[in-house]
C-alpha cells in the first residue's frame, strides 16, 4: 500500500493496517500521503485492526495520524494493536484531546466600530486613572515608612538615579533649549521690527523661557529620555521574575525601584528646568545680538528689569508635578508588562507617549491656574 502502511485482511474477513517506520514528523509527508492513500479502504471495511507493533519511533505528529486513521476506521474503541507502553500513552493523549474550535470571525460594523472604539478608550483612560492612584499610593506608603524609620533609607540608589536621570541629562536639554531659545528670539525679533519694538524681545524671551519653554522642555526630555528607560527597566525585571524573587526576600519593590527613581525625578526636575531656561536665555542673547542688534549689556539691563522671582518660581513650582507624573506612568506602565518582548517595546512606547501627553496637559492647567489666580 505504501512504505509505511500495509494491508491485509484475515480470515474473518478484518481489515489489518499494519503500521512501520518512523512515525515522526521527520516523515511527516510521505505519512500524510499514506493515510490518505489508506483512508478509503477504512471506510469501506466493516471492521478494522491497527497493527503499530512494527513502529520503531512515534512522536506527535505520527501520534496524531495514526489517531486521524483509527477515526476513519469501523472497528472497536479499544485502541492499537501491537502498542508498546510509551506509544499508548502519547496516543491515549492524542486522542483525549479535543481542542476547541475558534470562534467565527465576526464582521465588524462600519456604524457601531467608532461607538465601540470610543467606549474601550474612555474604560481604559479610567483604568489607567485607578491604576495611577494605586501605584501612588504605594509610592506614598513607601515613603512614609522611609520617613518613620520602619524602612531603610536608600541614599545610594537615590544619588545613582539623580546622577542618570537629571545631571547626565543636562547636556541634551541645555542643547535643545538653546536652540529653541535661539528660534523663539529670532520670530519674535523678524514680528517686533514691524513695530519699533525689538527690544521687547528680552521680555517675551524672558517670560517664555522661564515660565513656560524651559520646564516643558525639560520635562519632554525627560519623560521620552528617561521615563522610556525606567519603564524598560522595570518590565524587564517583570519578564525575568526579578520582583516575585524580590518579595520572596521580604523586600517591596516599590521602595526599592521605584521610590528612587521617582524621587530623582521630583528633586531634580526643577534643576534640569532652571538649566533649560538659562541655556534659552543664552540662545536668545546670541540671536539677539546678532540678528536684533542689541548689544549683549543692554540685553542684560532690560532682562534684570524684566524678570521677578514670580516668573521663575512659576515655572519652577511645576516641575516637581511634572516629575511625579513621569515617575508614576513610567512605573506603572512597566508593571504592565505581560512577559514577552513584544510587550515591553509596546509598554515603553505607551509610556513615552502617554507621560508627554500628560506633562502638556499639566502644564495648560497650571497657566489656567496660574491666570485665574494673577499668579
Amino acid at each position: 500500500m505504501g512504505r509505511y502502511i500495509e494491508l491485509s485482511t484475515t480470515q474473518d474477513s478484518d481489515l489489518v493496517v499494519r503500521c512501520s517506520g518512523d512515525w515522526t514528523s521527520a516523515n511527516a509527508r510521505a505519512l500524510e500521503l499514506d493515510v490518505a492513500a489508506t483512508e478509503p479502504s477504512l471506510a469501506k471495511s466493516t471492521n478494522t485492526v491497527i497493527d503499530i507493533a512494527a513502529i520503531d519511533a512515534l512522536d506527535t505528529i505520527g501520534a496524531w495520524l495514526l489517531t486521524r486513521l483509527r477515526r476513519q476506521g469501523a472497528g472497536p474503541s479499544g485502541g492499537f494493536a501491537g502498542a508498546s507502553g510509551k506509544h499508548q500513552s502519547l496516543l491515549e493523549r492524542i486522542d483525549n484531546y479535543d481542542p476547541e474550535e475558534a470562534p467565527a470571525p465576526t464582521r465588524e460594523n462600519w456604524f457601531t466600530a467608532p461607538f465601540d472604539t470610543l467606549g474601550r478608550t474612555i474604560m481604559g483612560g479610567s483604568g489607567d486613572i485607578y491604576a495611577i492612584n494605586t501605584t501612588l499610593g504605594h509610592l506614598l506608603s513607601a515613603f512614609g515608612q522611609t520617613m518613620i524609620g520602619r524602612a531603610p533609607l536608600r541614599l545610594a540608589s537615590f544619588v545613582q538615579q539623580f546622577e542618570q536621570i537629571i545631571l547626565r541629562a543636562i547636556p541634551i536639554v541645555a542643547l535643545i533649549s538653546l536652540v529653541v531659545g535661539a528660534i523663539i528670539t529670532q520670530q519674535t525679533i523678524l514680528q517686533l521690527r514691524n513695530f519699533g519694538a525689538s527690544i521687547l524681545v528680552v521680555d517675551l524671551a524672558a517670560i517664555l523661557m522661564f515660565r513656560e519653554i524651559g520646564v516643558l522642555l525639560a520635562a519632554i526630555m525627560v519623560a521620552g529620555r528617561s521615563g522610556s528607560a525606567i519603564t524598560a527597566e522595570i518590565g524587564s525585571m517583570r519578564i525575568r521574575e526579578e520582583f516575585d524573587a524580590l518579595r520572596v526576600m521580604g523586600v517591596d519593590p516599590y521602595q526599592a525601584l521605584m521610590l528612587p527613581r521617582t524621587l530623582a525625578l521630583i528633586v531634580g526636575l526643577p534643576l534640569l528646568a532652571f538649566v533649560g531656561s538659562m541655556a534659552g536665555m543664552a540662545g536668545a542673547i546670541l540671536v539677539a545680538r546678532v540678528y536684533g542688534d542689541i548689544p549683549v549689556d543692554v540685553f542684560i539691563i532690560r532682562l534684570r528689569d524684566a524678570m521677578t522671582m514670580t516668573s521663575i518660581m512659576a515655572g519652577l513650582i511645576k516641575a516637581p508635578f511634572m516629575g511625579l507624573l513621569i515617575g508614576l506612568l513610567a512605573s506603572l506602565e512597566g508593571m504592565k508588562v505581560q512577559g514577552s518582548s513584544e510587550s515591553l517595546g509596546r509598554r515603553t512606547t505607551s509610556s513615552v507617549v502617554k507621560a508627554i501627553f500628560v506633562v502638556i496637559v499639566a502644564d495648560g492647567l497650571f497657566a489656567v491656574f496660574y491666570a485665574a489666580i494673577g499668579f
